[in-house]
């Protein structure tokens, strides 16, 4: 069996596969022998149907799946051995699709295949290259607004005869014109964007109206919401004058700071005093910060990897092997959705070549742990006086890497960690501290 490969330039290439009826000849007659064995044919008892009659029968279609399975092994080990760093799957090239062969026991084959190979480029972080590691500070005002959030989550709804700012109003609007819009629904006071309208949503009774430019009022997004409406009607309204008229009030009262509070956010007695759950709620807003910092530092990573990288890519084979790979995807949809293909495939050899590069390896035991952190705050996250055991969480991510699809993104989310610490042991890292209000600007 002859296999080769010529470039046709530095990012496509072809292979071509001689296979003679010495190479493929043993795996057919044993598929065929295998395949007497089992079949149940009339006037033949089972498992006594003979050779002969089997490959007269079904000879051809078994010569041909037994020779796609030779091509396809020897291929992928020819790739290995050739270290050819190959993008998706080799295709078959056009002019052997419509079979030339008559599929005859002593013919040769020569197939010929499509690769396309992955561009070559450095690696552009370096010892050079520096980052910003942000330091973000937990300020007193972050802490009482989440604190605030925390009592209204578990706080108690109420009905009070006059609103204020941040209630609720159940109400009518009516559009001011003939025929128009009218739709009763739960107005929040709180994503009012105008100051005059927000101010006059406030002081406001059951069966009181007030007139509000809804387009000034709220967003398109929620405008649409509101009134049961696409975002381009809510967009192209011609009248945006309506009448809101207050049917009920409603109010979320903030949870006291009790043990019966603390309780349902912690487990249960963790926390008995007022100063204690300041401290656990401001390790907590820490915590989330460190996350919100790591995540930032991989997203700067990231975006300069992929701006230091210019790389021409085997588009046209790609999108025929997107085409092959998913034959329900029209033309259109394929180059819809090619930029962003482009994208996760260039970060992902990226990825690859630092994990190469740098002798990075992703255990089995390192994906159980990521599944049972994952599985851990789910739990937390619906009761948070739930404790699993640890055999538990076992169980559990034995469970969740029964599925391939989950078990695969597990597998990259940890390799992805890997990388990115490698990358930090591999550049220059500025440490910085800032408040989370800057923070929250800095991409904007």
């Amino acid at each position: 069996m002859n296999i080769s490969h010529q470039n046709i330039d530095d990012i496509n290439a072809n292979i071509q596969v001689e296979i003679a009826p010495e190479d493929y000849n043993p795996q057919v007659d044993k598929a065929i022998k295998d395949q007497a064995k089992q079949a149940k044919l009339p006037g033949f008892r089972p498992g006594m149907v003979p050779t002969a009659h089997i490959k007269r029968m079904y000879g051809k279609a078994i010569l041909f799946d037994e020779i796609n399975k030779i091509i396809n092994d020897k291929i992928a080990e020819y790739i290995g051995e050739q270290k050819l760093e190959v993008l998706g799957q080799p295709l078959p090239k056009e002019e052997d699709k419509d079979g030339q062969y008559n599929w005859d026991f002593k013919d040769t084959f020569k197939f010929d295949y499509e690769i396309g190979l992955a561009p070559q480029f450095e690696i552009p972080f370096s010892a050079e290259t520096e980052f910003t590691e942000y330091d973000i500070k937990a300020d007193d005002a972050t802490l009482a607004e989440r604190i605030k959030n925390l009592r209204r989550s578990y706080g108690k709804m109420t009905n009070p005869e006059v609103s204020e700012e941040g209630d609720v109003l159940y109400a009518t609007l009516k559009q001011d014109k003939e025929d128009g819009i009218e739709k009763t629904t739960s107005i929040r006071t709180d994503i009012v964007e105008d100051a005059k309208i927000k101010k006059a949503l406030v002081g406001l009774k059951k069966d009181d109206a007030v007139k509000v430019d809804v387009k000034k009022a709220f967003n398109t997004a929620d405008l649409a919401r509101i009134l049961g409406i696409t975002e381009d009607e809510a967009e192209n309204l011609d009248v945006t004058k309506f009448e809101l008229t207050v049917k009920n009030i409603n109010r979320l009262e903030e949870s006291d700071l009790n043990q019966e509070f603390f309780d349902k956010l912690f487990p249960a007695g963790e926390v008995t005093t007022e100063e204690q759950f300041n401290e656990k709620v401001r390790e907590e807003v820490e915590n989330l910060f460190k996350q919100n910092s790591a995540q930032k530092l991989r997203n700067d990573m990231y975006t300069f990897g992929m701006d230091k990288v210019d790389a021409k890519f085997p588009e046209d084979f790609l999108k025929k092997w997107l085409k092959a790979t998913n034959p329900n995807l029209d033309a259109t949809e394929i180059e819809e959705g090619f930029e962003d293909f482009l994208n996760n495939l260039k970060w992902t050899i990226i990825e690859n070549r630092i994990v190469t590069a740098n002798n990075l390896e992703v255990k089995y035991d390192e994906v159980v742990d990521l599944a049972k952190e994952r599985i851990y705050a789910q739990i937390k996250m619906y009761n948070i006086n739930e404790e699993p055991t640890d055999e538990q969480l076992q169980q559990f991510a034995m469970q969740l890497l029964g599925d391939r699809e989950q078990a695969n993104r597990l597998f990259e989310e940890v390799k992805a960690l890997k990388v990115f610490d490698q990358l930090k042991d591999s550049v220059k890292i500025k440490s910085k501290k800032i408040d989370f209000d800057k923070f929250e600007k800095l991409d904007k």
